[in-house]
């Protein structure tokens, strides 16, 4: 060493040695710098993960919902495009369907001219799928699926 030479002090030529960024590391960069105490993050983790799991799951049961709706119109539209008609149904109308003699057969004719048994009401629309407009309390669509599969 020359006699000019400046005398560094250890801590300023630490600072030095990791330049700007040592304001941003995890852990001090000097025995002067404040001390770091991690913060305890089990509360706010713990009502997040809550918060979201709440979320999550009423979203799943709102898709199960809706895919229960499809699967039930799916069923009675195979169920009226299965019945028997011996008509071509105009869209926008509403047409009935009943089980005459064991079989089912849609009709223009409405529940109170007709004594026979009543299954739904439904309309056409302009795609082709039934819309179920009102049902028979007696039937119901899932039973139907569950004993044509069985």
């Amino acid at each position: 060493m020359t006699e000019n030479a400046p005398v560094l002090d250890p801590i300023d030529e630490a600072l030095q040695t990791t330049g700007p960024r040592g304001n941003y590391l995890p852990y001090p960069v000097s025995r002067l710098a404040a001390k770091i105490i991690p913060q305890d993050l089990t509360n706010f983790k713990s009502r997040g993960v809550s918060r979201v799991e709440r979320e999550l799951q009423q979203e799943m049961l709102e898709i199960q919902e809706r895919y229960m709706e499809v699967i039930d119109a799916f069923n009675w539209n195979k169920l009226i495009y299965e019945s028997h008609f011996g008509f071509e149904p105009v869209c926008g109308e509403v047409y009935h369907l009943y089980e005459v003699e064991g079989k089912r057969q849609l009709s223009m004719i409405s529940p109170d001219q007709w004594y026979q048994h009543w299954i739904g009401s439904f309309r056409l629309n302009a795609d082709g799928r039934w819309q179920i407009e009102k049902s028979a309390p007696d039937f119901s669509i899932r039973d139907w699926v569950q004993t044509s599969v069985a």
